[in-house]
Parts: structure tokens; C-alpha cells; sequence
């Protein structure tokens, strides 16, 4: 308890604290916010929280920009062609029975945090992105994970999916299984 009480302290105050400087300081604001998402992903660890509701919350770039399929309200639409690596995505959440979603952008992903109400996040995005999301959801404990921007931003993103598996391995150590991901299937054969 008493780390997650650091951790708010440090995404209330020092974030912001953070972001000025970095209105000022423009070629630092990326590395203020990689400190961000590093410092609390550091915190979160030290929290040690399990569990099995866990949301994989993915960027919408990791889809390669030829696909026409439209993936945000349905990974699963995903035809596995293996250009990039939703594919590979979605065989990490079902192996491991998550959730995984998509977001366009910050007002989508608290939507869906919102909605699934999950104990944990796995978050993959820009650090932007990353650290806003992880102020937004606190006190959700977040692992949050860069994606490698090869193209630039917002255009054929990457992520290293071991990465992505370890930090699901850290939530779910001893964790007791549920039903978590059975609610999403039901909500988007429903909708």
C-alpha cells in the first residue's frame, strides 16, 4: 500500500511537473516521459500485484498501414497474414486468457479500461501516449512498453513481444485463474 502511495505521488505531481518542462524544453519532453513510464513501471513491480483480469491495451499503429481490415472495435477481425504483429498478439492473449484491445488514442483506451474493468494493465503505445494513459488509470497498477517506431510515429509500429510476454508473466505469477476474457468475447459477439 505504502508504494502505491509513492507511485500516485510521483504521476500527480511529478508528471506534471514534468510536462511543463517539457513545454519548455520541447527536445526533452520524450525522455521526461520515458523517465515516467520507467519510474512506474519500477513502482508497480515493487507492488508485486496478481492477478488473471489483466487488459492487454495495444496502439492501433502496430497495424500495418496496406491492412484494410479495421481492427479497433474487434482485434479478432485480424486475418493473421503475419505483416505485422497483431497476429502474434492475439496467440499471446489467448494463450494466457486476456483481454486485448485496441485504442486510437487516449479517450478510447479510458473507455475501455473503463469498461472491462480490469485489475491490471499491459500497455503498449508512444510515450505520449504511455505516460498520459498511466496518470489517467492510476491507482491500476501498469506495466507500460514503448513501441519501437522504425517508420516514425504513428505509422508501422513494433513492439518486442518479449516484452509484452514478461510483463504478463509478472501480473499473472500465482495468480487464480477467472473468467475475465469471457466477459470481452461476450460483449463483441453481442455488439
Amino acid at each position: 500500500m505504502k508504494r502505491r502511495w509513492i507511485r500516485g505521488l510521483v504521476l500527480r505531481f511529478l508528471y506534471p511537473m514534468f510536462m511543463v518542462i517539457g513545454s519548455f524544453r520541447k527536445d526533452k519532453k520524450e525522455q521526461l516521459q520515458w523517465f515516467i513510464i520507467n519510474l512506474n513501471n519500477k513502482l508497480v513491480r515493487a507492488e508485486n500485484p496478481k492477478t488473471k483480469k489483466i487488459l492487454l491495451l495495444l496502439p492501433h499503429c502496430l497495424q500495418i498501414d496496406e491492412c484494410t481490415i479495421r481492427l479497433t472495435h474487434n482485434i479478432y477481425n485480424c486475418e493473421g497474414c503475419g505483416k505485422c504483429e497483431i497476429k502474434d498478439l492475439i496467440q499471446i492473449a489467448d494463450e494466457n486468457k486476456l483481454n486485448l484491445s485496441v485504442a486510437t488514442g487516449g479517450t478510447l483506451a479510458r473507455r475501455i479500461v473503463k469498461d472491462l474493468m480490469p485489475e491490471a494493465i499491459v500497455a503498449v503505445a508512444c510515450e505520449t501516449d504511455l505516460s498520459s494513459g498511466i496518470v489517467d488509470t492510476y491507482p491500476l497498477p501498469v506495466l507500460g512498453i514503448p513501441n519501437e517506431r522504425p517508420f516514425g510515429p504513428c505509422l508501422n509500429t513494433q513492439v518486442d513481444l518479449e516484452k509484452v510476454k514478461e510483463a504478463i508473466r509478472f501480473f499473472s505469477r500465482d495468480a487464480p485463474q477467472n473468467r475475465f476474457r469471457d466477459r470481452q468475447k461476450s460483449k463483441t459477439s453481442s455488439g
